[in-house]
């Protein structure tokens, strides 16, 4: 289940992602699959070899990527979420949801 974001900030990703812009959306978040993690990070591209390549930086495995028709992304959480995007300069991201 998602919460605590904004419709604008929804279609501010959204369109990013439909324009082949690495783009990031931060939410909270809860599944029981993942316990501790109360937010994650959708990096989405709609441009499969841009998303594929940015995610191999990170060593993000090709097949973790969520292959939805028009918004395929990643996911990101814990550790690894708040890594990338201090590395990315995320920081609003990052202060609002207290990473």
């Amino acid at each position: 289940m998602a919460f605590g974001i904004k419709r604008d900030e929804l279609q501010t990703w959204k369109k990013g992602v439909e324009n082949g812009e690495i783009s990031f959306l931060t939410h909270y978040w809860l599944d029981d699959r993942f316990p501790g993690c109360n937010t994650v990070t959708k990096v989405g591209c709609n441009n499969l070899d841009r998303l594929i390549a940015w995610g191999k930086t990170y060593g993000l495995e090709e097949n973790w990527i969520h292959y939805d028709k028009k918004y395929p992304h990643f996911d990101l959480f814990g550790d690894r979420q708040k890594k990338i995007l201090m590395h990315e300069n995320q920081w609003e991201q990052i202060n609002h949801f207290k990473l």
